[in-house]
């Protein structure tokens, strides 16, 4: 069975050697897709996949339907706060 890897970028300088990363790490039982969302597809389902997924940021990657580890930070409102944004 082929191992299903789907890559989330937003085609930006940060996301290619990701692609890049990800596509030399590969291997024959692997089936690479690129998802960039800067070409939308009609029937928004690069939109579903991401809620989904719950992708909070990109690059992004998903193996066999399942969000990586390292690819699951959300910025939250506190973590802003902490960091003394919006305090005078």
């Amino acid at each position: 069975m082929k191992r299903s890897v789907e890559v989330f970028i937003a085609a930006c300088p940060l996301c290619d050697p990701i692609v890049k990363l990800v596509q030399e790490t590969s291997c024959d039982n692997c089936q690479v897709t690129v998802y960039n969302l800067t070409r939308q597809c009609e029937d928004k389902m690069i939109l579903d996949k991401i809620k989904a997924y719950e992708i909070n940021h990109i690059p992004s990657i998903v193996v066999n339907g399942k969000l990586l580890s390292c690819c699951t930070n959300k910025i939250r409102r506190s973590d802003l706060v902490n960091a003394g944004i919006g305090q005078m």
